[in-house]
């Protein structure tokens, strides 16, 4: 059985629960190395607001930031959520079960 760092798992979970972060992660899949303040640029937040949810991602250990002169750039750390995918997969059967147990029915139904 794999063993997980309850406490790692639980910021990364926290971390992911949380919309605007999701959407910081999402973004940085696509532009790499991006800075805080284009980051923050779409978003109706506040460079302090966008700061706090970044430092969340970073005690999660989902992301890394550094510092260029006066630019602040961000990167995505995935391996935090590797963990978490290989946790929630273990749950995988439960709902492919279900997902197919769905399809079976919709399939008997049809005329």
């Amino acid at each position: 059985m794999v063993k997980y760092k309850a406490a790692d798992m639980d910021r990364t979970f926290a971390a992911l629960a949380d919309p605007t972060r999701r959407y910081v992660l999402e973004r940085l899949t696509n532009e790499p190395g991006v800075s805080v303040s284009e980051l923050a640029r779409p978003l109706s937040l506040k460079l302090p607001g966008l700061t706090k949810h970044l430092d969340v991602l970073s005690d999660a250990g989902l992301i890394t930031r550094s510092k260029t002169g006066r630019k602040v750039a961000v990167q995505l750390a995935a391996e935090p959520m590797r963990e978490a995918m290989a946790w929630l997969a273990r749950y995988e059967r439960f709902w492919s079960a279900s997902l197919d147990r769905l399809a079976a029915f919709v399939e008997r139904e049809e005329p």
